[in-house]
C-alpha cells in the first residue's frame, strides 16, 4: 500500500488479466469510477435475482463517457452473467437554458456548451446502446413510462441544478423501476465553487427532502482496503437506497422464518 509499490503494482497488473474485482479495486479501467457503479450494480442484481439491468449517462457531450460505459457493461455482464443495456441522455445540442438564478452556476456555464456531433458519435456507438435526444424535462418521463427492466448504475454529468432535478425524477415517477441500491456518481460536486445551495448538491438535497421513499447517500465505506483511497472520483459515489423496497424484503424474510418455524 506504500504509494511506490502500489504504483508498480498497479502497472504489473495492467499486463495480465484479471478478473472484473481486481479491475474495480485497483482502478485498471479507462474509468474506474464507471467500473466501480456498474460492477456493484451487477452484483446487487445477482442478489436480488435479477438478469438484467441498465446503466445510464446523463450529459454525453462528446461521448467519451457513454463509449467507457459500454466497455464497463460488455466486461462485467460477461463476468457476472448480468445483462446491462446501456442508455444515454443529451440534448444533443449542449445545455439547455439555464434557469435564470445561480442555482446553474452561470458563473461556470452557459447555454450551448458542450455540443455534441450526434452523428459521428452514433457511427461510434454499439448497436444496442441507445442514444435519447432531447431536453430530459420531456425524455426522462417517456423514458420511465416504456422502462421494462431497473437502473444499476446512473452517471450523471448535466452540470445545471435544473436539468439534474428533472433527471432524478427517474426514482420518483410512477413507473420507476430500480434496485434496492442503485450506484450513482455526481460529476460537479467536488470544485472549488461547488456548494449545496446550488447545482447537483442542491438537486440531491431537495430530493431528499420529498416524500419519495428513495433517499439518496453518499457511497459509504467505498475507499476501504483500496489502494488509492484518496482518489477524488471516490467522494463523488453515492447510493440511491430504495427504503421501501429494503423494508419489503425484511418483512418477506421474517415470513418465509416463520413458516419454516411452523
Amino acid at each position: 500500500m506504500e504509494p511506490p509499490f502500489r504504483l508498480v503494482c498497479q502497472k504489473l497488473l495492467r499486463l495480465f488479466p484479471v478478473s472484473v474485482e481486481t479491475a474495480d479495486v485497483w482502478e485498471l479501467t479507462e474509468r474506474p469510477h464507471y467500473f466501480a457503479g456498474v460492477h456493484q450494480a451487477a452484483r446487487q442484481a445477482r442478489a436480488e435475482g435479477l438478469e438484467r439491468i441498465v446503466a445510464v449517462e446523463l450529459g454525453v457531450a462528446g461521448g467519451k463517457g457513454l463509449l467507457a460505459l459500454e466497455g464497463c457493461a460488455s466486461r462485467i455482464s460477461a463476468a457476472t452473467g448480468v445483462a446491462i443495456d446501456v442508455v444515454g441522455f443529451d440534448s444533443g445540442s449542449g445545455l439547455p437554458r439555464l434557469c435564470g438564478d445561480y442555482r446553474d452556476h452561470p458563473d461556470q456555464w452557459r447555454a450551448a456548451d458542450y455540443p455534441m456531433d450526434v452523428d459521428a458519435l452514433r457511427a461510434r456507438l454499439q448497436r444496442t446502446t441507445q442514444l435519447v435526444l432531447g431536453d430530459v424535462e420531456q425524455t426522462i418521463p417517456e423514458f420511465v413510462a416504456a422502462q421494462t427492466h431497473p437502473l444499476g448504475f446512473v452517471a450523471f454529468d448535466l452540470d445545471l441544478y435544473s436539468s439534474t432535478k428533472s433527471a432524478l425524477r427517474l426514482f420518483t415517477l410512477p413507473n420507476r423501476r430500480v434496485l434496492r441500491r442503485t450506484f450513482l456518481y455526481f460529476d460537479d460536486i467536488e470544485y472549488r465553487w461547488n456548494h449545496r445551495f446550488a447545482g447537483e448538491l442542491l438537486a440531491i438535497e431537495e430530493f431528499n427532502s420529498e416524500s419519495s421513499p428513495i433517499r439518496i447517500d453518499i457511497w459509504r465505506g467505498l475507499g476501504r482496503d483500496r489502494p488509492f483511497p484518496e482518489r477524488p472520483w471516490l467522494r463523488k459515489m453515492y447510493i440511491a437506497h430504495d427504503l421501501e423496497a429494503i423494508s419489503a424484503t425484511s418483512l418477506d424474510r421474517d415470513a418465509r422464518t416463520r413458516t419454516k418455524t411452523l
